[in-house]
């Protein structure tokens, strides 16, 4: 076995407080892409929720055309059985 002396203890800290520095780093990547992907979670979110307004709005008003419709055809159908001068 091999003494250990202070002076290899120091170069195996040394190499300890290197990795940790490369593991920071890491981490630090790590945190700038989650923190990308949030970002773009969000303006999905948002586009996903303008795209079912737009929807809501296209669907009151073909309510409404259907309603018209509805009222038409049956002043329509009431039209024929009125006499006409």
């Amino acid at each position: 076995m091999t003494n250990v002396t202070s002076e290899l203890m120091y170069e195996l800290l040394k190499r300890m407080n290197q990795r940790f520095d490369k593991v920071d780093l890491a981490i630090g990547e790590l945190k700038n892409e989650m923190q990308s992907m949030r970002g773009t979670l969000v303006s999905v979110q948002q586009d996903i929720h303008n795209i079912y307004c737009v929807l809501g709005r296209h669907e009151s008003r073909l309510d409404r055309i259907e309603n018209r419709l509805e009222l038409r055809e049956l002043a329509e159908a009431q039209a024929r059985f009125e006499p006409h001068p």
